[in-house]
């Protein structure tokens, strides 16, 4: 039998990826929502050409955009985990099986024992999104993280991100909804806020935490009962594929610092 003619063409992420500036970009937004003043003064380049380089990215679907609750003027700009993983895999898998991990390969392995990271969870309400988010964290954490979420104006927990969340084995029924003044001059390691107008009032924490911004938008707002249920599932399953994400770059940053102190 003669082998098959190798492909002609290398896979269309491959080629997005080979430009440094777009590169540059995918890694700025790996670790939070941006907005592209953000960018320009981050990777130092102009304004139009990081325009330019974002719709580039968008066109493939590597990266979403969402206008500012807080200010509409203002657009900020989101990596999409899951669509990235689902290119990068397959391209690899395009030039041999090998290069795709096995099930149950993927990750990072264990670390070892070491004191949870703390992380706390921040929006306008904490009625839905951090709370959400604090429940997914804390489950899939597993003790390697000490989680928290309040709000800058604390409302009731929702009763859609609770059962939402217990449609997912996990239950919030019995997190409390916090202001944010109740955790003044506390550490954490990292302050992740999940909407706009929390970002943009986010205050000074002691140790300079890492901050990090996941712009969603508010799932209670959105008109219709069948319409907003799916809003809060769409964000359920958006918070854990970022939750994911974080977790394994905690497990990576803490076995490099076991690796630094050995």
């Amino acid at each position: 039998m003669s082998p098959s003619l190798p492909s002609l063409h290398s896979p269309p992420i491959l080629k997005l990826l080979a430009h440094d500036l777009r590169w540059r970009l995918l890694t700025a937004l790996a670790r939070s929502d941006r907005r592209v003043a953000e960018l320009v003064h981050m990777l130092r380049q102009p304004a139009n050409l990081v325009s330019y380089h974002l719709q580039r990215l968008r066109e493939h679907n590597l990266v979403s955009a969402r206008r500012s609750a807080s200010d509409g003027r203002d657009v900020y700009y989101s990596l999409r985990l899951e669509q990235v993983q689902r290119l990068y895999l397959a391209s690899g898998q395009a030039l041999h099986p090998a290069l795709t991990p096995a099930p149950g390969q993927a990750g990072v392995s264990a670390v070892p024992a070491l004191p949870p990271r703390r992380v706390l969870f921040l929006c306008t309400h904490n009625s839905a999104r951090s709370q959400m988010a604090e429940g997914l964290l804390r489950h899939h954490g597993q003790g390697r993280v000490e989680v928290f979420s309040a709000g800058t104006d604390p409302q009731p927990l929702h009763p859609l991100a609770v059962a939402t969340m217990a449609a997912r084995g996990i239950d919030i029924s019995g997190q409390p909804s916090t202001s944010l003044s109740a955790f003044a001059g506390q550490a954490f390691d990292y302050v992740i806020t999940v909407c706009d107008r929390a970002r943009e009032s986010c205050p000074v924490f002691p140790d300079d935490p890492e901050q990090i911004h996941w712009s969603f938008p508010d799932p209670a707002q959105v008109a219709g009962a069948a319409a907003r249920r799916r809003a809060f599932s769409q964000t359920a399953h958006e918070l854990t594929t970022r939750i994911n994400y974080l977790l394994l770059l905690i497990d990576r940053r803490r076995s490099d610092g076991q690796k630094g102190s050995a």
